[in-house]
């Protein structure tokens, strides 16, 4: 079966990625996956062709969407930053590093600067607890930060 109705070019690509994939068991969060790796996001006007693919209402690929912190509703920029936020990371002072990134980044979690370089998010638990505080840039964790680490961290993301 082929999704019908798919009239812009991403309602294309969506529709393409949902009629390989609905075959597989649990299709919905591969597809998620898929659509946000060929975008950098789970673009709008990808839901309502996801949903009729599979059969669900749009409110229930939606839900998965808005649940998951993973997936974004908007592109992300050059860097994507993430900030433990988990117990440990707390108690060994993430908090502050996270503030000292917002200021200097002058962005909020969950934002990307004006220049599309950095977006910053929370994220719960990097598996880094023996070096907290600890955050990921573009994949690779960073351990034990400090205010000097924090801005190491802006001249990289500012390069």
């Amino acid at each position: 079966m082929v999704v019908q109705g798919a009239g812009t070019e991403i309602e294309a690509q969506v529709a393409s990625i949902v009629d390989g994939m609905r075959g597989m068991e649990g299709p919905l969060l591969p597809i998620l996956h898929e659509v946000q790796e060929e975008f950098g996001y789970v673009p709008q006007e990808a839901l309502p062709v996801i949903a009729k693919g599979l059969n669900l209402s749009r409110a229930e690929v939606y839900g998965v969407v808005s649940f998951y912190h993973d997936y974004r509703k908007q592109p992300a920029g050059r860097h994507v930053l993430k900030v433990c936020q988990a117990e440990s990371c707390q108690s060994m002072g993430s908090d502050d590093v996270a503030s000292r990134l917002k200021q200097a980044l002058g962005i909020d979690f969950h934002q990307t600067t004006s220049d599309g370089r950095v977006t910053l998010e929370p994220v719960y638990c990097l598996g880094l607890c023996a070096c907290s505080p600890a955050a990921m840039l573009d994949g690779e964790v960073i351990g034990r930060i400090d205010a000097d680490k924090v801005d190491e961290i802006v001249a990289e993301v500012r390069a």
